[in-house]
Parts: C-alpha cells; sequence; structure tokens
C-alpha cells in the first residue's frame, strides 16, 4: 500500500502532522526551543545520526519552521533558529509535555513548566481565545469549515450524530474531538 501524502489532506491536522509528525522533527524544535541552533548541538543533545539530522533541519526549513542562517563564512557554518511559525509551535509542545509528565512519567517528571515568576509549577490548558474559557469536550465541538468537502462535513455530521446518541441530553451539531 502506497503511503498518501499529507501535505494537502483536507484535515488541519494531517497537514501539521506532515510538517512536524516524525519524532526527530518535533525533538530538533524541541532543542531549537532549549536554545541548541548549531547542527553539533543538535546532533549532540539528541544523539541523531548526522543524515537524518540534516534532512530533518532541511525539512524544517523549507516548511518555515526553522531559519538557516551563517553565522562563519570559512568554513562555511550554518545556525537554525525558530521562525515566527517554528515559536507558534510553543503551546503544542508545552501541551505535549504535561500530557506525557501526566501519562508516561512514572518516575516523576523530568522537565517542568513554571511560572518565571513565582516559581510555582503550572498545567497549561487550552482556552479560547475570546472568552478566557477552557476548551472542554462538553462544551467544544469541531465542526465543518467553510473549505470543507461534502466528504469530510458527512463524516462531521456522522459524528456528531454517533455523539448524540451516546449523549442524549449534550447538544451535538458536529464532532468530538
Amino acid at each position: 500500500m502506497q503511503k498518501k501524502p499529507l501535505d494537502n489532506a483536507p484535515c488541519p491536522i494531517a497537514r501539521s502532522l506532515a510538517r512536524v509528525g516524525e519524532p526527530w522533527s518535533i525533538l530538533i524544535l524541541r532543542e531549537a526551543f532549549y536554545g541548541a541552533s548549531r547542527f553539533d548541538d543538535f546532533q549532540k543533545q539528541l544523539g541523531i545520526a548526522p543524515n537524518m539530522l540534516a534532512r530533518r533541519l532541511e525539512t524544517l526549513v523549507r516548511e518555515d519552521l526553522l531559519e538557516r542562517r551563517q553565522y562563519c563564512e570559512r568554513p562555511p557554518r550554518f545556525e537554525y533558529l525558530l521562525t515566527a511559525r517554528g515559536r507558534e509551535f510553543r503551546p503544542v509542545m508545552l501541551v505535549l509535555l504535561a500530557w506525557g509528565n501526566r501519562h508516561f512519567s512514572p518516575e516523576g517528571e523530568s522537565v517542568q513548566l513554571v511560572d518565571r515568576h513565582t516559581g510555582a509549577t503550572v498545567t497549561p490548558v487550552l482556552v479560547d481565545a475570546a472568552t478566557g474559557h477552557p476548551i472542554t469536550e462538553a462544551d467544544h465541538m469541531v465542526m465543518p469549515g467553510p473549505a470543507a468537502s461534502e466528504r469530510l462535513r458527512a463524516k462531521l455530521h456522522k459524528s456528531a450524530a454517533a455523539c448524540a446518541a451516546a449523549t442524549p441530553n449534550v447538544p451535538h451539531a458536529a464532532g468530538h474531538i
């Protein structure tokens, strides 16, 4: 079976995974958030093979998550810096960090998110930017957007119908996520 490219899939989750879904890519972005910027830094921190690192960096640059900038002319050397698009991935990283701590850290948290001013440990949550209310499964659902295909509209309608059957006292217009 041939692998279907996700770059232009109708789903924004699939399109995002086409850019950052490979584990090394996310780990490279993590290291960039931690301050790594040079090839040797990434390789040392991750223990990744040089050819694999070069491919992943090339992809992250092509997708405008990292910028490749020359810092030495002789020999030519480059650093890789987060772009605005790359910095916008930070909330995703923080939610992955919290989820991993909650579900896959039986030995305890090795990394924590803390308030810079108080030092208190914090837990990231998704909130609606307009209201500040937390986004919850009970109060929010996905709906077809203006560019949704008929197939996607039917899929989300079917998902909403299944949700409505499972929880008859809750209004449903589209799918759960």
